[in-house]
């Protein structure tokens, strides 16, 4: 009976032996399983990144491209603003001399008028041919001393027109 006894302690002690093995390959083989897993995972995780990463360098790009169309459209916008603003800068000093000439003319106009009324009320009433002749030339040299002290009235001497370039008029 002892024999029996000692080889079926022995027989149990191989077969917890055993089962000890196969509990240490199974915990093994989980533990490969899992680090595995982990590994893949990790994997998967960096491709992710990777993924983001990349789609932000590509919406970086994006954004940048689109950023120096706006930058050239606002150039091209203030180039033809300015040139606008430079048109207009002119037109407006063409219109000033424009209407300061137009009221000299006028002045003159109105002189004109004015001793013609006058020369032609002294005619009729003037009695001595000569007296009427000297009225008029004293008028004429008051007419004209008056437009020669006007320096605006100058430049009409010089009777150079006011220039426009077919350019100006193209938007």
């Amino acid at each position: 009976m002892a024999s029996s006894s000692g080889n079926s302690s022995g027989s149990t002690q191989i077969q917890n032996s055993g089962s000890e093995g196969d509990l240490q390959q199974s915990m093994d083989q989980r533990k490969r399983k899992r680090m595995q897993s982990n590994r893949e995972s990790a994997r998967r995780s960096r491709l992710r990144k990777q993924k983001h990463l990349d789609d932000m360098m590509a919406k970086v790009t994006e954004l940048k491209d689109e950023n120096n169309l706006i930058l050239t459209r606002i150039n091209v916008t203030t180039q033809h603003y300015m040139n606008v603003e430079a048109e207009n800068s002119v037109l407006s000093a063409q219109m000033m001399e424009l209407s300061q000439r137009l009221q000299s003319l006028n002045e003159i106009l109105n002189y004109i008028n004015s001793n013609t009324a006058t020369v032609a009320a002294t005619t009729a009433a003037a009695a001595e041919p000569a007296t009427n002749c000297m009225f008029q030339a004293e008028e004429f040299q008051g007419f004209y001393d008056g437009f020669l002290n006007n320096p605006w009235n100058l430049m009409y001497l010089n009777q150079q027109p006011i220039m426009a370039s077919a350019d100006m008029f193209d938007y």
